[in-house]
C-alpha cells in the first residue's frame, strides 16, 4: 500500500488527502520532526495567551502537544474530513478549548486580524510543489488569506524543507510586504519519525507583520542558524537562499559520510557569522586500512598556519598520507585562513568542537574525547604584510609566515589561487614588536596569530642564497647542460626569464653565475613593485626588466636578433582557471611561437620550460609540439607537485646519458660554492637532476 502521491500536483488534492489520512488511520503522520524538535524555535514566537491558526494540521500531534504545555487557544483547519473528524473525536473531551474545522485556507471564514499567529506545519510545501502559473496563484491565495487574518506584530510561522523555489516565493512575497523574514534552521535530532525519512535540514520561516509603509523600500532578512545563535543580517533575498543552500549542502555531506564512510574526497568551508568570509576549511579523510581500535577512530588536526600549501596538508594524497601517519580512521584536516583573527588552539578547539562533532564517523561514542593535533602544538604565525589588487593579478598578498625550523618565510600569494604560492622567499632576520615582548612576560595569555613581527627593511630580511621551489632549483640545475659547466659561473652568460614573481630566479642566476646577464619580461607591472619593495629585487648593469607580453617580446627578439640567447626559461602563469594547464598559458607553447623561442637561442643554448598540466591529453600534445621543434628534450618531474620541467635541445647529437648529467651538474654545484659566499646545503644540486629521463 502506497502513501506517497503519484505526482507532486496531489498534494494539493484534496481527494489525495482524503484517501491519504484514510489509509494511515489514527496514527499521526509527522512530516517535519516532532514536538519535541521544533519546540526550541516555536517557544520563541509564540506566548501562552495568542490565539493561533494551524493551516492544514492534517493528524500531527505538533497542535495536542502544545496545547498541553499551555497554548490552549488553538484553531486547526483542514481540507480533509478524514483528518478533521479524527482529530475532533480524539481531542474532543482531553482538550476541549482546542477546535478542528473543515475549512479550505485559501478561502477561509475567518474575521480580519483574529489571530496572532499563524502555523504551517509542511502545508506551504505541499501547495507550491512548482513554478507554474496556476500553482503560485493558489499560493499567493493562500498568503493572501494568512496575512487577512493575522494581526500587525502577528507571525507566520512556516515548517519547511526549504526547497529554492518555495524559499524564493515566500521571502519575495513577505518582503515586498514589508514583513520582517528571519528562517531559522531547526536543530537536528536522533528521535521522530521524521529524521528517517528526510535527509535534509527542516527550517521555520518566520515571517511578521508590520504595516506597509506606501514607498519604504526597508527589507529585513535574517538567518538564524542554530537555536542559540543570535540572527545573522542579509541584504537581498538571494544571500539568504544561499545561506539556506549552504546549510543543507552540509545535511547532505553529513548524510553522505554517513552512509558511506570511505565516500572519498570531502571538504567544506565553515564561515564567520558576522563577516561571512571563509574560517575554516576542512578535509574529511577517511583511512579504512587502519586497524581500527578504541581511541584510533577519529581526530582533528589543525595545519599551522601557512603551511596548507605545503604537499602533505593541501594535496588529497598528502592528507591521505598525513592520515595514515597519524594512524586514525577518521582524521579532520582544519585549514586556518589568512583574513581571520584567531587566539590560540584552546579557543579553536573550543570554536570547532560542537561542529566536527557533527562529522565524527558512525557509532562514535557521544561523550568520547577527541584529540585535537598539530605540528609542535600551536596554530603557526603568519602575519599580512601588504595588500594590493594589480589590474593583471587580481588581489594579493605579502606575508610571512613561519616554517620549520624557526625558519620565517615571505610569500606572494594571489587571492585568486589562494593555496599556490606564487613567490617564497626565505627570512634573515626578525624583529619582534613591542608587543610580541610584553606577551613573553606573561605566558599564560596566548600570543595572537595576527600581531606578530613589524616589517623590516628587505636589504636585511631576504636570503638570496634560497631558492624557494623546487621546480626552481632544477631549472638552475639545467643550466648544468650547457657547455663546461665547471667555468659557466664565470662565463658571459645571456639569460631571457619570462615572468619575475618575488624575482629568486632570476635574482640567484644573477648572483652566481657571476658574468651572467639577465634580461626578465614581466606583463605585470605591480609584480615588478612587489619584487622591488618587498623581495629586495633590484636592477642594474647585469639585470634588466622589460614590462611587456612575454609573447611579443619574444616576437620582436625573433624579427630582429636571432641566436642571442644561451638559456631562455618560462616560469609564467596562466590566468585562465578554466584550463588544464596552470603554467604557461597555452600560447606560450604553440608550435608557432616555440619556433620564434628557437630562433634566438644559441645553437648550445638551453630552453627551459615549468609545465603545470593536469590535464593528461593536453600535457601528450604539448610534449608532441616541443618534440617537433626541439630535438632533444629532457623531462624532470617534481616529485609530489604536478610541476615537470622540460629541458630542450636545438640538437640530439650532444645527447647525454643520466650519469653525465649528474656529473654535469656535480661541477656545477662544486663551482657555484664559492668562498664568502652563501649557499643553500638543504639540498644537493645534481639531486635535481636524478629522475631525468629523455622524451
Amino acid at each position: 500500500m502506497s502513501l506517497l502521491p503519484r505526482s507532486t500536483k496531489e498534494f494539493g488534492s484534496a481527494q489525495y488527502w482524503e484517501r491519504f489520512f484514510q489509509q494511515r488511520g489514527e496514527k499521526a503522520f509527522e512530516w517535519y520532526g516532532t514536538y519535541l524538535e521544533l519546540c526550541g524555535v516555536l517557544h520563541k514566537y509564540i506566548k501562552p495567551r495568542d490565539k493561533v491558526l494551524v493551516v492544514g494540521c492534517g493528524n500531527s500531534e505538533l497542535s495536542e502537544q502544545m496545547y498541553d504545555v499551555g497554548y490552549e487557544d488553538l484553531v486547526n483547519i483542514d481540507i480533509s474530513e478524514v483528518a478533521i473528524n479524527q482529530m475532533r473525536e480524539r481531542n474532543a473531551d482531553r482538550r476541549p478549548k482546542m477546535s478542528y474545522l473543515l475549512m479550505d485556507m485559501l478561502q477561509m471564514d475567518f474575521k480580519d486580524a483574529q489571530f496572532q499567529v499563524v502555523l504551517d506545519k509542511g502545508t506551504l510545501d505541499a501547495v507550491l510543489t512548482d513554478e507554474e502559473e496556476t500553482t503560485l496563484e493558489r499560493v499567493d491565495k493562500m498568503f493572501g488569506e494568512i496575512a487577512r487574518v493575522l494581526q500587525v506584530g502577528g507571525r507566520y510561522l512556516c515548517i519547511s524543507l526549504a526547497q529554492a523555489h518555495v524559499v524564493k516565493k515566500a521571502v519575495a512575497y513577505f518582503s515586498q510586504e514589508g514583513w520582517m523574514v528571519r528562517i531559522h534552521q531547526v536543530a537536528s535530532s536522533e528521535v521522530g519519525e521524521a529524521r528517517g525519512q528526510f535527509v535534509l535540514p527542516v527550517f521555520i520561516y518566520v515571517m511578521t507583520k508590520f504595516k506597509k509603509i506606501p514607498g519604504s523600500a526597508l527589507r529585513i532578512l535574517e538567518i538564524c542558524a542554530d537555536e542559540q545563535d543570535k540572527p545573522v543580517r542579509v541584504e537581498n533575498a538571494e544571500q539568504l537562499a544561499e545561506a539556506v543552500r549552504e546549510r543543507q549542502d552540509y545535511a547532505l555531506l553529513r548524510n553522505q559520510l554517513n552512509k558511506n564512510p570511505s565516500a572519498g574526497h570531502v571538504s567544506l568551508d565553515l564561515y564567520d557569522k558576522d563577516s561571512r568570509k571563509p574560517r575554516y576549511t576542512l578535509h574529511v579523510v577517511d583511512s579504512p586500512l587502519v586497524k581500527p581500535s578504541r581511541d584510533n577512530r577519529f581526530a582533528i588536526f589543525i595545519i599551522p598556519q601557512g603551511r596548507e600549501t605545503e604537499w602533505l596538508f593541501g594535496m588529497e594524497e598528502g592528507r591521505k598520507q598525513l592520515a595514515v601517519s597519524a594512524g586514525f580512521r577518521r582524521l579532520i584536516t582544519v585549514a586556518l585562513h589568512r583574513d581571520q583573527h584567531y587566539e590560540g588552539m584552546e579557543s579553536i578547539q573550543a570554536e570547532l568542537s560542537g561542529k566536527v562533532m557533527e562529522l565524527a564517523p558512525p557509532g562514535l561514542p557521544a561523550h568520547q574525547q577527541v584529540p585535537f593535533l598539530s605540528v609542535g602544538g600551536d596554530i603557526g604565525v603568519r602575519t599580512v604584510q601588504h595588500c594590493d589588487t594589480s589590474t593583471t593579478s587580481g588581489e594579493y598578498v605579502i606575508e610571512d609566515v613561519k616554517g620549520d625550523e624557526m625558519c620565517y618565510f615571505r610569500r606572494l600569494i594571489f587571492l585568486s589561487n589562494r593555496n599556490v604560492v606564487q613567490s617564497e622567499a626565505r627570512l634573515l632576520s626578525r624583529v619582534p614588536t613591542k608587543g610580541q615582548k610584553k606577551r613573553k612576560k606573561d605566558k599564560k595569555k596566548p600570543v595572537s596569530a595576527s600581531a606578530e613581527v613589524s616589517p623590516v627593511s628587505p636589504a636585511q630580511m631576504i636570503d638570496k642564497s634560497y631558492l624557494c621551489c623546487e621546480h626552481h632549483k632544477a631549472m638552475v640545475a639545467g643550466l648544468s647542460l650547457l657547455r663546461n659547466p665547471d667555468t659557466l659561473p664565470e662565463a658571459r652568460l645571456a639569460v631571457l626569464v619570462i615572468g619575475l614573481g618575488g624575482g629568486s630566479l632570476p635574482v640567484f642566476i644573477h648572483d652566481y653565475f657571476s658574468q651572467s646577464h639577465v634580461e626578465v619580461v614581466e606583463i605585470d607591472p605591480s609584480m615588478l613593485e612587489v619584487a622591488t619593495c618587498w623581495f629586495d629585487f633590484s636592477q642594474g648593469d647585469r639585470m634588466h626588466v622589460h614590462i611587456a607580453d612575454g609573447l611579443d617580446y619574444i616576437a620582436k627578439l625573433a624579427a630582429e636578433a636571432p641566436a642571442r640567447y644561451d638559456a631562455v626559461m618560462f616560469d609564467v602563469d596562466s590566468k585562465d582557471p578554466t584550463l588544464g594547464m596552470s603554467c604557461p598559458p597555452q600560447a606560450f607553447v604553440e608550435k608557432s611561437f616555440l619556433q620564434k623561442v628557437r630562433t634566438i637561442l644559441t645553437p648550445e643554448g638551453v630552453f627551459v620550460l615549468n609545465l603545470v598540466c593536469r590535464d593528461s591529453l593536453l600535457k601528450d600534445s604539448v610534449l608532441a609540439v616541443l618534440k617537433e621543434v626541439f630535438p632533444l628534450l629532457y623531462a624532470r618531474r617534481i616529485e609530489g607537485e604536478v610541476n615537470e620541467i622540460l629541458f630542450c635541445k636545438l640538437h640530439s647529437e650532444g645527447k647525454l646519458v643520466t650519469s653525465e648529467i649528474l656529473e654535469s651538474a656535480r661541477t656545477l654545484e662544486r663551482t657555484l660554492k664559492k668562498p664568502g659566499q652563501a649557499w643553500d646545503s638543504s639540498y644537493v644540486l645534481s639531486d635535481m637532476l636524478k629522475a631525468v629521463r629523455i622524451v
